[in-house]
């Protein structure tokens, strides 16, 4: 029987007085024993958050009060064990980090475009199809002939696309994203400097899953998400990779049986550039979470990143 329900949501809507709405928020999650992280901004609300069925219910239903987040919706999946040991509810420029003023969903975006359309969207050979996710996640999967923009970062998505896209040249771009937050604010951008056809799959990758059948499918490999799953595939299953406590990257099966592996520790992708102090500390962390877990107790230590 799973205990917890996660809820990952995001809305572009223009908020105010965003002191008064952290507060009062901070307070429902931790009456209601909710925890995760919930991001605020001038231009909307991002976050995921964990609990029993009826306290998640009660913050949807704070949040649903605010003007402009009435329609908000958000994805659910179930845990048995809690995935976040903490509240933080957060003040921030922006929802998703891009770091470019002007670029607004709440003003112009570009065409949503539903999973059941997407094959066709991005079958189109005048389309350029991007991924606009990090490199990390993109490692894993992808959607079939996707532009991999080679990105630490989604803040460093604005210097591709002036390097490499034209709004004279580039007619139609079909942009994705995990959830669709990257992907609408992306869409925004490209609008602002003057791309005419501009998609972006509504609901993101976990949405396509979701309703598209394996065999029409044009996705490839699994999908990395931001909670205890790491990562899913089609059906939106469970997927095979575990994540890497010290670069929170995913880890597949085949890497674990690296030399550069360790449990706890270090995976390929990190193993070089730790100092032996750091494998040190990640290798005494590690233990801890183990004889917490023995002792039926909470280790409190990093959690999953955010989608921003």
């Amino acid at each position: 029987m799973t205990a917890y329900v996660v809820a990952a949501l995001y809305r572009f809507a223009p908020l105010g007085n965003l002191p008064a709405m952290k507060s009062s928020l901070q307070k429902i999650c931790d009456e209601n024993e909710v925890c995760g992280t919930l991001l605020l901004a001038k231009e909307g609300v991002n976050g995921t958050i964990a609990g029993k069925r009826k306290g998640i219910d009660a913050v949807l239903r704070a949040l649903k009060r605010y003007p402009g987040l009435e329609e908000l919706e958000h994805k659910e999946s179930r845990a048995t064990e809690a995935p976040f040991y903490r509240m933080k509810v957060r003040i921030k420029k922006e929802i998703v980090t891009m770091g470019v003023d002007g670029a607004d969903p709440n003003k112009a975006v570009g065409e949503y475009v539903a999973p059941e359309d997407w094959n066709k969207i991005i079958s189109d050979k005048e389309t350029v199809v991007i991924d606009t996710r990090n490199g990390y996640e993109i490692k894993i999967g992808t959607f079939k002939n996707a532009v991999d923009p080679e990105t630490a970062s989604f803040s460093e998505f604005p210097a591709y696309v002036k390097e490499n896209l034209d709004p004279k040249k580039n007619k139609k771009v079909a942009m994705f994203c995990t959830g669709g937050i990257r992907c609408e604010k992306a869409s925004a951008y490209m609008k602002q400097l003057g791309f005419e056809k501009v998609y972006h799959l509504q609901g993101g990758i976990l949405k396509y899953l979701e309703q598209v059948p394996e065999k029409e499918s044009l996705w490839q490999g699994e999908c990395f998400v931001f909670d205890q799953r790491v990562a899913v595939t089609h059906g939106l299953k469970e997927g095979t990779h575990i994540l890497c406590p010290s670069c929170r990257c995913p880890v597949s099966p085949a890497e674990t049986k690296s030399k550069k592996y360790i449990d706890g520790v270090a995976c390929p992708a990190c193993f070089d550039t730790l100092t032996p102090e750091k494998k040190a500390a990640a290798a005494e962390r590690h233990k801890q979470v183990k004889l917490a877990k023995k002792r039926g107790e909470k280790h409190i230590g990093r959690e999953f990143p955010q989608e921003e």
